[in-house]
């Protein structure tokens, strides 16, 4: 798979970055629940659509989403490519690299002007160690990491499609947060949300209908989520 490296002291396309010593956390949420006082990281911005890392590429850092969305994508030997997350602000992402990983295993790209906090594997492990209040947020990622693709595995084995995309579509509008009633997703096409909930475009578009028709979603400059959509998950 193409790609290229994204090095510390290298922008890539598309990007701009900004080496620095943290002083303060961003004053917006979720973001500004990690605080990166006195960790030494490197922002980078990056334009729609611009890749970030690419899978194959040397595992040397990890990364925040302090702005934007980002997509993780894996790609078959046989060329079949599928996306397995969707990011926004307040996730961490690339840090198989702490356990051994020498190559990325996904790639990431953007789907919206963003900004990505890199953090050097050597100053992540550093920092770890260090700021126990840091490694307990950083604890707190992993484990929320590991009960989502725990709940994942089993939507894909014992739902429907429709609940499938109901569930994919309420975790891209945060449910549950008291902000997100009625929350308008970032931009994701169809087939994003077909190669998410492992069926057609074509049943994607079939099942969206029908949730606008029930008024669970509503198009009006953006997809926007209603919390009724829930009732699709619940039902037996």
């Amino acid at each position: 798979m193409a790609g290229r490296k994204l090095q510390l002291g290298e922008p890539s396309v598309g990007s701009r970055k900004n080496m620095s010593r943290s002083k303060h956390a961003p004053a917006r949420t979720p973001a500004a629940v990690t605080e990166w006082a006195d960790v030494r990281v490197q922002r980078v911005d990056y334009e729609v659509k611009t890749t970030i890392f690419a899978q194959g590429d040397p595992a040397t850092s990890v990364m925040y989403v302090e702005r934007g969305a980002v997509r993780l994508s894996v790609l078959s030997h046989a060329g079949k490519e599928a996306v397995i997350a969707v990011l926004e602000a307040g996730h961490f992402f690339g840090e198989g690299c702490l356990v051994g990983q020498t190559q990325r295993m996904a790639t990431a790209a953007a789907m919206s002007a963003c900004t990505i906090i890199v953090v050097d594997k050597g100053e992540m492990v550093r920092q770890l160690h260090a700021q126990p209040e840091f490694a307990d947020r950083f604890l707190r990622h992993m484990l929320t990491r590991n009960i989502r693709i725990e709940e994942d595995l089993i939507d894909q084995l014992f739902n429907s499609s429709e609940k499938r995309l109901a569930r994919t579509l309420l975790l891209l509008a945060r449910y549950g947060e008291p902000e997100a009633s009625h929350r308008v997703l970032p931009k994701v096409s169809q087939e994003t949300l077909a190669e998410m909930v492992g069926t057609t475009r074509s049943r994607v578009n079939f099942f969206l209908n029908k949730f606008r028709k029930l008024g669970f979603i509503e198009y009006n400059g953006g997809l926007k989520i209603n919390n009724s959509l829930l009732s699709v998950v619940l039902r037996d």
